[in-house]
């Protein structure tokens, strides 16, 4: 029942974003609100992915490690909506314009690299290709935080004149990789008093 709540929750966003487009509450520029939504909300997925083992150490709930996948799953979802959203209304399918876009405007090279560097640690999110790659899957999935900073720094490029937003994830971010380093360093010196 836990897992179902929270593939609702999920999708409530998506659900959210279609209701308004229908009843034309998006305001006068749909698409670019559609456009900036979606990319946001692939952000608080992966952020969310991101703290699952920070907040494991600190509520001490190892069970949380259970939803990670899923929290990353639903990054990768909506980043690719994001990118559906732009070659469906920006770009009107024609793909010779794409190539164009990511050579003259370097904040959709970055943001196309996150998705593209996004896609390899989706197919080899099961448990099947876990046990498949073992060492090296721990290796390729550490790849999620290149996507972060790649994905940060096409929110704050394409931002230009408001960048509270994303200044306030790429702290979120910050905060989360300053626990995740502060962890390891105490494991390391409880594994050095051991010794």
């Amino acid at each position: 029942m836990i897992k179902v709540a929270a593939h609702i929750l999920s999708l409530l966003p998506l659900g959210y974003l279609i209701i308004a487009a229908l009843l034309q509450e998006l305001g006068a520029d749909p698409q670019e609100v559609l456009l900036h939504e979606l990319g946001i909300i692939s952000l608080w997925f992966l952020l969310a992915s991101l703290a699952v083992t920070p907040a494991r150490i600190i509520l001490g709930t190892p069970s949380i490690v259970r939803y990670r996948r899923m929290l990353g799953l639903y990054f990768f979802f909506y980043l690719s909506c994001h990118l559906l959203v732009y070659c469906w209304f920006f770009l009107g399918w024609d793909f010779s314009w794409l190539s164009e876009e990511v050579v003259e405007r370097p904040y959709i090279t970055v943001g196309f690299l996150a998705w593209l560097l996004a896609v390899p640690l989706t197919i080899t999110s099961n448990r099947y290709m876990q046990k498949a790659l073992k060492h090296r899957w721990l290796i390729l999935h550490r790849m999620v935080y290149l996507i972060a900073v790649l994905g940060l720094a096409h929110f704050i490029w394409q931002s230009k004149a408001d960048l509270n937003r994303p200044l306030f994830y790429s702290l979120v971010f910050a905060a989360l990789m300053i626990m995740r380093i502060w962890s390891k360093y105490r494991r390391f010196l409880r594994k050095k008093a051991s010794v």
